[in-house]
């Protein structure tokens, strides 16, 4: 099978998304709660889209993007956004989060499903990696974004000035988030530089230890949260690591 596995570049309908799929086939479409960013701890809908953009080292979800490692037509499945919306309308609640992947590798298609969403009381966050500029009507309907720029630590290489013109756009949305994946101390100097250079004030700048497990995580986070106290800017744990040790579909 021939496919643009990071774009959505032959995508002929716009009212279909490409999923990650579940071991047991079905789409990853659970609820939790929110394990990170200043939702965290917040029960909601998790929509989990395939492709990706980057490549980070340290990626949990590489599931999604990974063909090296992981077999396209094991992991990848595709729906109808109305088909989506049935699945979502089974959950009793109405706090949905579209991940990834990078969902905005599909955002002409995303669009009609937060579109119905949005109809039907919903509130939507979208969990992207900042190189995409959302296009405006999704952008004004989406009720929070958590941004998550790469930092050199995610081994990406990338067109910087670009990244930070892209991270701007998203400036102007009263309730954006940059959120930073922090593994030694010189990435707290980096973050800060990325969250000046683009507009964002340090109470929109949340800092995450990276971690699988919780001993990297709560060794991490004693010090991280020092820098957050300094600085004056927001710390985020990893609540899904810390109770379920990073298990798919929770």
């Amino acid at each position: 099978m021939n496919v643009d596995k990071n774009t959505t570049e032959g995508f002929k309908s716009n009212r279909s998304l490409k999923l990650s799929k579940m071991t047991s086939g079905k789409p990853e479409i659970f609820v939790s709660i929110q394990g990170e960013g200043v939702s965290a701890g917040t029960p909601c809908i998790f929509i989990r889209l395939a492709l990706c953009n980057l490549s980070c080292s340290w990626c949990d979800t590489k599931y999604t993007w990974d063909w090296k490692s992981y077999e396209y037509n094991d992991e990848v499945m595709t729906l109808d956004v109305n088909e989506i919306k049935s699945i979502v309308d089974r959950f009793n609640l109405k706090h949905v989060v579209i991940t990834g992947g990078e969902p905005l590798l599909q955002q002409e298609s995303l669009l009609p499903l937060i579109t119905l969403l949005s109809k039907d009381g919903y509130s939507t966050e979208i969990e992207t990696n900042g190189t995409i500029t959302p296009i405006p009507p999704l952008f004004r309907m989406i009720n929070q974004w958590n941004i998550s720029p790469k930092l050199r630590n995610s081994g990406n290489t990338h067109d910087k000035n670009n990244n930070l013109k892209t991270l701007s756009n998203y400036c102007s949305h009263s309730n954006a988030y940059l959120k930073f994946v922090i593994v030694e101390q010189q990435d707290v100097a980096e973050a800060m530089k990325i969250a000046d250079s683009t507009g964002f004030s340090n109470d929109r700048v949340i800092l995450m230890p990276e971690g699988t497990n919780r001993m990297d995580l709560m060794n991490r986070s004693k010090w991280i949260n020092e820098k957050c106290a300094l600085h004056g800017l927001r710390f985020s744990s990893r609540l899904h690591i810390l109770l379920w040790q990073g298990v798919r579909g929770k």
